[in-house]
């Protein structure tokens, strides 16, 4: 039998960050009047970053009586010396650091090529400081425009934004974005709102890309030059305008002068169809949003059909209900066992909850009317085989179901409740059960029984999984 001392060589590695006589480099840090100097020992950089071991295995040092001599302005000290101590001892405390320099630290663990402490950081900043995330946005998805490894944190950032989206694009800051951001924003299935009012701030933003109209008063004074900068810096995005749900006299008034910036065969589909068949006016139908790390957007009508009992793709007009998913759980935030879900999901409330296991691709997920635990007592129906503490309650409108993945919208499979007295079982060993087994959460394993008879059979598996990430949402109607 193996024996392994990891804490003894954690610390005695450690011990050597503070051990002058086998230094072999000095990194210079900083710029200006903010400029720094540290001292290291090259076989532990080389091993910790692969930034390092290519580095010092490819000349760009420079060598003296064999010391090591390494610059990297661009990473300020304090920033570098977090990322020492991370390298030599495995720690990081982040709780008194600022947004800033959290941010900082996640652009240098990037280059530095830091795997764990990069993937680290994205999740920190998500999961614990989510407020200031949010208050800087922008600030955030600039700096991070360009690490391509930064998807995660990215993602969060437009989907806090397309949850508000108005405020957002009508602002200064949807000005200060930068091409790739807003290429991105544009092209999420979360980002709706009115066409006419996205082609305005777009035609504003792209004027600040162009310094020469900046400094002129009016259209008027714009050359011919001036419209085809505009048309080039615009051609990415013309696509994703659907100018036939701008409104005739949008058209006429806030489109029409902008004729050149359009493209000729884009122009005259939209003049067929004027000519044709134009409502008077056009009023979009905004979709609610669940902001989740389970699902995409697009999946979201499909759950809002199903709560309303429609069929999946029915097309929601205006007059249809509206709704509103608020996240109380989250179980990479809270943690994934019974007693984290029943304290955060208790309440005769309505409930969703999506799972993501971690063997198949597969997202299950369940509605429940009347929430999932500590539900009131005049809603008890029945104990169970004289347990007092295992009860049902009743619930016509319960469903479970299936996607095939986070954004299947062809193969998904729901299963109603036809045991309304049976529709939820709460008990303190569950952190929910649909039914007595059709599919319930014990701890970090999830439950799939077909056979159960309390829930329609489709989705067709008998199985356990282990719980990848798990969330639930109150819903509230609009």
């Amino acid at each position: 039998m193996n024996s392994t001392f990891h804490s003894g060589l954690v610390k005695d590695i450690s011990l050597l960050l503070k051990d002058s006589n086998n230094f072999n480099v000095t990194i210079h840090v900083g710029e200006n009047e903010n400029e720094g100097e540290f001292k290291a020992h090259s076989i532990i950089l080389c091993a910790r970053s692969l930034y390092f071991k290519s580095a010092f295995s490819n000349e760009w040092v420079i060598m003296n009586n064999n010391m090591i001599t390494f610059n990297k302005p661009n990473i300020a000290p304090n920033i570098f010396e977090m990322v020492l101590k991370y390298i030599y001892t495995g720690e990081l405390d982040l709780t008194k650091q600022p947004g800033e320099n959290i941010l900082e630290l996640l652009i240098a663990s990037d280059e530095l090529l830091i795997e764990e402490l990069f993937e680290h950081l994205q999740d920190y900043l998500i999961e614990k400081r989510q407020i200031w995330v949010k208050q800087n946005c922008v600030v955030v998805l600039l700096t991070i425009s360009k690490l391509i490894r930064c998807k995660k944190l990215q993602d969060y950032c437009l989907r806090f934004i397309c949850a508000d989206i108005r405020p957002f694009i009508t602002s200064k800051e949807f000005l200060l974005l930068n091409k790739d951001i807003l290429h991105e924003l544009f092209k999420r299935d979360d980002f709706q709102i009115e066409v006419i009012v996205v082609l305005e701030f777009l035609i504003k933003w792209s004027i600040k890309q162009i310094p020469e109209l900046g400094k002129k008063n009016n259209q008027d004074e714009w050359n011919i030059e001036n419209y085809e900068d505009l048309k080039n810096i615009l051609s990415d995005f013309i696509p994703f305008i659907k100018f036939t749900e701008i409104t005739s006299e949008d058209f006429h008034i806030k489109v029409r002068p902008y004729k050149a910036i359009i493209p000729n065969n884009i122009y005259e589909k939209i003049m067929t169809n004027y000519l044709i068949e134009q409502p008077k006016s056009y009023t979009p139908i905004i979709a609610p949003q669940i902001d989740s790390n389970i699902i995409k957007s697009k999946l979201t009508n499909i759950i809002i059909n199903w709560i309303d009992k429609k069929h999946a793709k029915y097309i929601r007009t205006k007059e249809d209900k509206l709704y509103k998913f608020d996240l109380i759980y989250r179980g990479s935030r809270d943690g994934i066992n019974n007693e984290s879900f029943r304290n955060k999901c208790e309440g005769q409330v309505a409930s969703l909850v999506l799972i993501k296991v971690n063997q198949i691709n597969k997202i299950f997920g369940g509605y429940s009317s009347i929430g999932f635990n500590s539900i009131k007592n005049d809603l008890l129906l029945f104990d169970y085989d004289g347990y007092t503490s295992l009860s049902f309650y009743y619930s016509s409108d319960n469903f479970i179901f299936s996607f095939e993945n986070n954004e299947d919208i062809q193969n998904m499979k729901i299963c109603r409740v036809i045991d309304y007295p049976k529709a939820i079982l709460n008990h303190y060993t569950y952190g929910f059960n649909f039914g007595h087994g059709s599919l319930y959460m014990k701890n970090r394993s999830l439950y799939v029984n077909n056979e159960c008879d309390n829930y329609e059979k489709n989705l067709n598996m008998n199985n356990n999984f282990i719980i990848e990430e798990i969330e639930s949402y109150i819903v509230v109607k609009q």
